[in-house]
């Protein structure tokens, strides 16, 4: 007897388009997946992606897309407007962090030498004629620096009120999460959190300790939240419209 091959399905295909929808040019990606049944649409920081089956005919794509068309301006305009104003990297610009906003001040270049911020005033010592991806490099560094110390602390305290004991605090890089727990204990939070309010951070690392009692999603989980951030919901929809969904 001979076994049957599985045969793999062809890797998928990607394309850049444009649609007029609700008179707005708009460009997706389109994903086609030999493992897909059914069209999807997604959008985050990166636009509109449409995930199709390998073979949807164009008329499919074309339905689908009219048919969502007020959803997906509708979404395309939230998202763009979430966006933080980009930084320009230079002396006086302003960054934000735990809520606030400081001011960068270039200083004097020195081996070894970090960030550190005085007041509302954060010293960069990369010289004052640094250019943008050298001022930003010693700023980002500092960020991360900071948001380890003021997470492993968040956390230490709501371990504590949570009774939990969370095996190790890392920070992460990730595109579409603020954070994240093993089953392991292990805590992964987004370094750019950093720069959201305070209660912004609570909230996200009481959320990941809660993981440490329902590795779930369910109503269980959200009391364990609610016994340590009452406002979760309130922080939870704030969250959101800094364009990461936790």
């Amino acid at each position: 007897m001979f076994k049957a091959l599985r045969r793999k399905a062809p890797p998928p295909v990607v394309e850049q388009r444009n649609i007029l929808l609700s008179g707005k040019d708009i460009t997706y990606t389109l994903k086609r997946s030999g493992y897909r049944r059914s069209i999807g649409l997604r959008i985050d920081d990166r636009g509109l992606t449409v995930n199709a089956p390998l073979r949807a005919s164009e008329q499919w794509l074309h339905n689908v897309l009219l048919d969502k068309a007020a959803w997906v301006v509708d979404k395309l305009d939230d998202w763009q407007t979430r966006k933080a104003p980009s930084i320009c990297w230079e002396d006086g610009a302003r960054i934000p962090f735990r809520g606030e906003e400081f001011t960068l001040l270039l200083t004097p270049k020195r081996r070894g030498a970090a960030a550190q911020l005085h007041g509302e005033v954060l010293h960069v010592p990369v010289g004052a004629e640094a250019e943008a991806a050298a001022i930003e490099k010693a700023v980002t560094h500092w960020y991360r620096s900071e948001a380890l110390q003021v997470f492993r602390e968040c956390a230490e305290h709501f371990a504590l009120q949570m009774n939990v004991v969370p095996r190790e605090i890392k920070l992460s890089t990730a595109r579409t999460q603020w954070g994240s727990c093993t089953a392991q204990g292990v805590v992964r939070l987004n370094w750019q959190l950093v720069k959201m309010p305070l209660h912004l951070i609570d909230y996200v690392v009481v959320h990941e300790l809660a993981h440490l009692v329902e590795m779930n999603h369910s109503p269980a989980f959200w009391k364990v939240v609610e016994s340590a951030c009452p406002e979760y919901k309130r922080c939870r929809a704030e969250l959101h419209g800094y364009g990461i969904a936790e």
